[in-house]
């Protein structure tokens, strides 16, 4: 074991809470507990609801550990977190994915308050992806419950979970740009000028968006303990927040996309691959996978997910991402009727790829920091980015190699400027833009950053495939 192995990195994104924190010890996730949020762990452990949420697995695998066999960490307890194949952030998701993690959230709350213990938080990144199973990871949010006492969750329930979704099934508007901009979500402030007039008959906007806010700024100068006083006064018990617990689940469920699908919804349709060039492209990248023991292949472009599957058969996980929300969406729906494990389906803009944010702009990683991988597949993205996005194809080659690890392999297609999606992209666009967007360039560019192992022209005559080895 090596000193970096030895030395304990705390998480960025777990500090909000002083009773219980996350940190890393070589590939291990581990959480510290002070003596509250020990006393509150020996509660959970012993519970019934928790141990079956655990081997539901809706609930990441967690068992204490021996604090004499780490570092000194300072803490009361620790305990051993399974690692999380990718993490992703709320607004890399779909609308299916957003609904569905907040059913989970609220499934769980539930159990718990059945069982009488409550969580802490309700935000949306309290959940993670097993493929396209959610699970949730905020072990440290569970503690026994007072009774009278609301959920103290239910603010960053709204702003992170259900206002983005209010707002994509009711006004159609997609909720990942409002997600991104605020990492603690969408305030009802933001929200209530959208929904006036018949809009505020909207279901779950009354109560949720207009009461709510309302409440929060009469309580503005109160305190959370003055304010479940009151609630204590007024009769509020657990069988009350069982049933609002019930109502917002039943709300959330019917809730859909507004819109349907989106720009690439029929791409496999109508991008004009013959029955060969796909037999071929097909078998270029099972082959490319295929010759590499890979923990995590991203699949950049991957629309309806065809080379995704591919991969997924000789892969331990893949990232799925795709700009277009309705086709992540539709992706995302396939793959958990399937019970997919393997394939992440992620809304993301790759000329626009996620920054880092929160506080100090490191509580929630940039997509370049967590995408590190064995394989990268980039298949028929080079053009929408050089031509579509007006990105110096050299600065393409660098941002492709840059998510593949030391040693991996990178698969990227090259579509010819006399290719008619190339044409279709160029019409747009002055004469003369883009010189240096041919073949023998990109060939060049490829060759300066990687080893080339083999490379394949598909049968049509104006696509170009090429196997690399990134750092050769």
């Amino acid at each position: 074991m090596t000193a970096a192995d030895l030395r304990i990195r705390p998480e960025p994104g777990s500090f909000r809470d002083p009773a219980n924190r996350v940190f890393h010890l070589g590939d291990q996730v581990l959480r510290g507990l002070g003596p509250q949020g020990a006393a509150d762990w020996r509660a959970l452990a012993g519970s019934e609801f928790f141990a079956a949420l655990l081997a539901e697995g809706k609930v990441c695998g967690t068992t204490p550990v021996d604090p004499a066999t780490l570092p000194h960490t300072g803490w009361t307890t620790v305990l051993r977190h399974e690692r999380i194949p990718f993490v992703s952030h709320p607004y890399e998701w779909s609308f299916g994915m957003l609904r569905d993690a907040a059913l989970l959230h609220l499934e769980i709350l539930r159990r718990a308050l059945e069982a009488g213990f409550t969580t802490k938080d309700g935000s949306a990144y309290n959940l993670q992806w097993r493929g396209a199973s959610p699970v949730f990871i905020d072990v440290g949010s569970f503690v026994p419950l007072t009774e009278g006492e609301p959920w103290a969750g239910y603010r960053q329930f709204c702003q992170t979970l259900l206002y983005p979704l209010l707002l994509q099934a009711h006004l159609g508007v997609d909720f990942q740009p409002w997600l991104r901009a605020r990492v603690d979500g969408i305030e009802p402030d933001q929200l209530r000028p959208l929904f006036r007039g018949v809009r505020r008959l909207l279901p779950g906007v009354p109560t949720h968006v207009h009461l709510h806010g309302a409440m929060q700024a009469r309580n503005a100068g109160a305190s959370s303990s003055a304010v479940a006083a009151q609630l204590r006064d007024a009769g509020y018990s657990r069988d009350l927040a069982l049933a609002t617990v019930r109502r917002l689940a039943r709300l959330v469920r019917r809730l859909d996309r507004r819109v349907g699908g989106g720009h690439w919804i029929d791409y496999q349709r109508t991008c004009g691959y013959s029955t060969a060039d796909r037999a071929a492209k097909e078998g270029f990248v099972e082959a490319a996978v295929a010759g590499v023991d890979a923990g995590l292949v991203l699949d950049l472009g991957a629309n309806d997910g065809r080379y995704a599957r591919i991969a997924a058969r000789h892969a331990a996980q893949v990232v799925a991402v795709e700009q277009d929300p309705a086709v992540v969406d539709a992706l995302y729906r396939a793959l958990r009727a399937e019970g997919d494990q393997r394939i992440l389906p992620l809304v993301m803009d790759l000329a626009d790829p996620s920054p880092g944010g929160g506080w100090r702009g490191v509580e929630r990683a940039g997509f370049a920091d967590r995408a590190h991988a064995d394989v990268v597949l980039a298949l028929a993205v080079v053009h929408h980015l050089a031509i579509g996005r007006n990105v110096p194809l050299a600065e393409v080659v660098e941002q492709l190699v840059g998510y593949v690890r030391p040693g991996g392999r990178l698969v990227v297609e090259f579509v010819h400027p006399q290719d008619p999606m190339a044409r279709r992209l160029l019409a747009n666009k002055p004469a003369g833009l883009f010189p240096d967007y041919h073949r023998e360039e990109f060939a060049r560019l490829l060759a300066a950053r990687c080893r080339v192992e083999r490379q394949l022209e598909l049968p049509c005559g104006t696509r170009t495939l090429y196997q690399a080895v990134a750092g050769g």
